[in-house]
């Protein structure tokens, strides 16, 4: 274990031999107590310093090198004659400087005595290297010359790694360029760009800045979202005619003018879909690097994961939000489209009807409008990239409004009039068939089977030839038709046109077990039993290793470095700003 403590001062630190555990701490000692319940974390070496905390920082080792040191939030540790913010590698001749009375060089026996050509904190390692874009330039004890400094900040402000360096007195107006410059549109960002961009903000906090930055960064990084997300929203609905102050005419809104409207809230969706999925992944890590440090009941991690809890419940709320907007304003399109599937006649006079697979233009002029909601949809979905799970939910959704909406306009149509007839409901069967036939082509049919299904059960007890159903009974017509409810199935029954002057049979009459449920029971379908949403599990989308091939995201990170670099250079004294130097040739 690492131990042999150098006395108080300057002197020179001397080696340590250290077999170490799996994990060792270094601390003021004591125990304590938090709100989490459980008493304060073990100790192993005890150092005496009013600058030394009761647990100061800690070393693991695995069965293979490197071992990693960590500090304690609020910590002082340097690493090399760097303040140490995040878990670092340690390797041998490292020198770690805790608090203003203790240094330590570290040897492990598991490298054969051998160390480095030179001591490692001459230079010091990158991984120790402050934050920020300007390092590279500035930065004093990294043993370059200035030329050299000068190449190395040109190579990260121009290169493609997806790095984006930062000090946490820039975050308010980095997070906020990026919000903004999305919110607008501007530029031609990828459709997932965003997200990369925010993500790649977390992982610098998580991974280079003190342990208690990322929760505050993901509360304000979720209170931007949702603050830009909700002016959208606004914007939208100021702009339908209902809204307007002068009572303009409501005109429906036609699928190309839906998709236009949508898209700011679909890829604001589809952004923060996979934003969640990464922030869930970095407070999953944290919570398993507290579990390997014996610190799962440290009341300031508590804190921290409520914090990230919070910034998370506003991610999935804007999320929640988007999907209701989004299919709000399709389900309106769609309400003044679908009657035309029970009214209109598919077997148009030379016409052939259309196969599987079919174009929209090929389509009966009946059916053109609903499905070009729907195939405007799922341009839109793809598009913005939406997660597959939500463009499954979002059509959904869609068929259900659309299951629901036909079978209580059939419902209400039968009341009274000569509607309940073969021929008329051939055509709407046809009708049916050709919409679920050019949905399966688009890749829906599975779900769209699955939430026509009602419809599709009411209208085949329709086209039941005339001399068939007379001599079903109740008994038997429940069973073939079991999705309908029992009201539902007598109104269809009852109101069936047999020919002038012929009721029901008695076969039809339900049996007394059955008449209170007929009798009480709603002939309409309800809009409020729609699924609910379901997040996507799993790991996000977003690919932040490897270079950045998307050229328009390229050009987008080399803006924000330099938006970066340019407020460093602010707070320095005129004599001592630089321009962004260029990187050399190839």
């Amino acid at each position: 274990r690492l131990s042999g403590v150098l006395k108080e001062g300057g002197s020179t630190p001397s080696p340590l031999e250290s077999s170490l555990p799996c994990q060792h701490v270094f601390g003021r000692g004591g125990t304590s107590s938090s709100r989490c319940g459980s008493p304060g974390p073990y100790v192993d070496t005890f150092l005496n310093a009013p600058d030394i905390l009761p647990r100061h920082c800690t070393v693991r080792a695995g069965p293979e090198p490197p071992a990693m040191v960590r500090p304690s939030r609020g910590a002082p540790v340097m690493h090399n004659g760097c303040l140490l913010l995040r878990e670092a590698e340690l390797h041998p001749g490292d020198l770690l400087g805790l608090g203003e009375h203790f240094l330590f060089m570290y040897k492990d026996p598991r490298t054969g005595g051998s160390g480095p050509a030179r001591p490692p904190w001459l230079p010091a390692r990158p991984g120790a290297t402050p934050p920020g874009p300007g390092w590279a330039f500035s930065c004093r004890l990294c043993g370059r010359g200035l030329q050299e400094r000068g190449e190395a900040l040109a190579a990260y402000l121009d290169g493609r790694e997806p790095v984006l360096r930062f000090r946490p007195r820039e975050e308010e107006a980095l997070l906020g360029e990026i919000v903004r410059t999305a919110a607008s549109g501007a530029g031609d960002l990828p459709p997932l760009g965003p997200a990369t961009l925010l993500a790649l903000c977390v992982q610098h906090s998580a991974r280079e800045l003190e342990l208690g930055h990322l929760p505050r960064l993901l509360g304000r990084l979720a209170r931007l979202i949702k603050e830009a997300v909700w002016e959208k929203i606004k914007e939208i609905g100021d702009r339908q005619p209902e809204n307007h102050p002068e009572g303009i005419p409501e005109v429906p809104l036609t699928p190309e003018a839906v998709s236009v409207e949508l898209r700011p809230l679909m890829l604001w969706m589809a952004n923060t879909t996979e934003l969640l999925s990464f922030v869930q992944e970095k407070v999953l890590e944290m919570e398993k690097e507290a579990d390997q440090e014996g610190l799962s009941s440290d009341p300031q991690l508590c804190n921290d994961l409520e914090l990230c809890d919070e910034a998370m419940a506003l991610l999935d709320e804007v999320i929640m939000c988007t999907f209701q907007q989004s299919v709000y304003y399709l389900t309106k399109t769609l309400y003044s489209t679908l009657p035309a599937l029970l009214d209109s006649n598919p077997f148009t006079a030379g016409a052939d009807l259309p196969g599987p697979g079919a174009e929209l233009g090929a389509m009966p002029p009946g059916l053109r409008p609903t499905l070009g909601v729907f195939q405007a949809a799922l341009e839109l979905t793809s598009q913005c990239e939406l997660h597959p799970d939500l463009v499954s939910q979002t059509f959904g959704y869609l068929f259900f409004f659309s299951n629901a909406s036909l079978l209580n306009s059939l419902m209400e149509r039968g009341q009274g009039r000569p509607f309940y007839q073969w021929s008329r409901a051939v055509q709407i069967r046809t009708n049916l068939d050709l919409v679920l036939d050019w949905l399966q082509g688009a890749g829906l049919g599975d779900i769209a089977t699955e939430f026509f299904r009602k419809l599709s059960i009411a209208v085949n007890l329709l086209c039941v030839p005339r001399t068939s159903l007379l001599k079903a009974s109740w008994s038997s017509l429940r069973t073939d038709h079991s999705t309908l409810t029992p009201a539902q199935l007598h109104h269809l029954l009852s109101h069936y046109q047999l020919g002038p002057g012929r009721g029901p049979p008695p076969a039809w009459d339900p049996p007394p077990a059955e008449q209170d449920a007929v009798d009480t029971g709603d002939i309409f379908e309800s809009f409020s039993s729609h699924p609910p949403l379901i997040l996507p599990l799993g790991s996000s989308r977003l690919r932040l290793t490897g270079p950045v091939t998307d050229d328009a995201l390229h050009r987008e990170l080399r803006r924000l470095r330099r938006l970066l670099w340019d407020l460093e250079q602010q707070e320095l004294p005129a004599n001592h700003r630089h321009g962004p130097p260029v990187a050399s040739p190839p």
